[in-house]
């Protein structure tokens, strides 16, 4: 839960419209009364929380439940966003450079052309492994993982390219936080990032005494099966494994975080608002300005041809923002980065806002994105 310290008394206090947040309200309950299982929707700006809004009903711990603001969702790869800003933190700490190669600092990354990857490219999704295999029962084996890095094949030349790393891209990372700090980056994280920021309860690997409060992730809105061979975050088996107590314990950095969206709308305020964090704010403005600049080419695109605009590890708006899920209002600053299932998780340098929106509803990909452009679009109409 959100410290109360860090919630405003009203939404008005902090610059945000209460009748347009209450549009913002009333279409997130169209989508509960659509078949959306539950959501979380937290609004951020000044370094406070605005709202925070909790609907429909969950299964945790065993049990069909009401949906309350005390539920943690997995955030699918809105967990990329609360790894990168630890890469960050790395290199701000003067742990970690952009030009190192990453063989330079795992030896066991090498072969197969790995070799030249550098921890750039790695942050960027041009290192050119995007479908390396690791499988989930791995995630909690840092050896297995390790081993299985080291047969890695490329799927294309580092930097030629840019394609999305759904999981791989972030097990380096981790694993680069742990050579280099000594410590497990499910405890460096929360040591160096998350509790300093005042979010203690955002994770990269969930500690037992918190499963209990767990959404169990379901499906919603699919006439048939969920397709089983893979689409928007990974197969079937690879969504649902986060219900599992190992899986929810592994944190797997790339797609397994867990929290609320007041945790990632707070997370989000402290890298826009770091003058109103005050102490909270725990990434000095001068690493969030270069972290969050487009360091993707003009050559590396998506799958829709437009630019990939891929800072450290997190998606910019730039010209393309309702493209890469912030909605037709973000400025071309804002950056952050969505989840599978409809997870949003982003933040807005020129107005101050931060989005958390959360759901346990995996829904097919056409209604999770009109879902995400709808909700961007209406949080930032909310800006007085």
């Amino acid at each position: 839960m959100i410290d109360r310290l860090f919630i405003a008394s009203s939404p008005a206090e902090v610059g945000i419209d209460e009748s347009r947040l209450q549009r913002l309200h009333e279409y997130i309950e169209e989508e509960i009364a659509n078949g959306l299982p539950s959501a979380q929707l937290a609004l951020g700006r000044h370094g406070r929380i605005a709202s925070l809004r909790t609907w429909g009903e969950v299964t945790a711990n065993g049990k069909r439940v009401p949906a309350t603001n005390e539920h943690l969702y997995c955030l699918f790869s809105a967990t990329k966003g609360v790894v990168g800003v630890a890469m960050w933190a790395l290199i701000e700490d003067g742990l970690l450079r952009l030009d190192e190669r990453v063989s330079e600092i795992i030896p066991e990354f090498v072969g197969h052309g790995k070799d030249e990857i550098t921890v750039l490219q790695l942050l960027t999704f041009t290192g050119g492994f995007p479908l390396a295999p690791l499988h989930p029962r791995l995630w909690g084996d840092r050896a297995g993982r390790v081993a299985r890095m080291a047969g890695w094949w490329l799927n294309w030349e580092p930097g030629s390219k840019y394609e999305y790393h759904p999981t791989t891209a972030h097990w380096v990372m981790v694993e680069i936080i742990e050579r280099r700090t000594g410590v497990d980056f499910r405890e460096w994280i929360p040591q160096r990032v998350t509790r300093p920021m005042g979010v203690p309860e955002l994770f990269v690997g969930m500690p037992d005494e918190f499963h209990a409060r767990a959404a169990d992730v379901e499906y919603a809105g699919y006439v048939d099966a969920p397709d089983a061979a893979g689409g928007a975050g990974g197969s079937s088996e690879t969504r649902l494994s986060s219900n599992r107590s190992e899986q929810r314990r592994a944190g797997s950095p790339g797609s397994g975080g867990w929290g609320g969206a007041g945790e990632l709308a707070l997370f989000y305020q402290r890298l826009v608002c770091p003058e109103e964090s005050g102490a909270y704010a725990v990434i000095r403005p001068e690493t969030i300005a270069m972290a969050t600049r487009v360091h993707t080419l003009p050559h590396h695109l998506t799958e829709r041809g437009t630019p990939a605009n891929r800072g450290l590890s997190v998606s910019i708006a730039g010209d393309h923002g309702v493209e890469l899920g912030f909605g037709e209002h973000a400025s071309p600053r804002a950056f952050g980065h969505a989840g599978a299932g409809g997870q949003i998780a982003w933040g807005d340098p020129s107005t101050g806002l931060s989005v958390g929106f959360v759901t346990n509803g995996f829904s097919p990909n056409e209604r999770i994105s009109a879902r995400t452009r709808a909700i961007g679009t209406l949080a930032a109409e909310c800006v007085i």
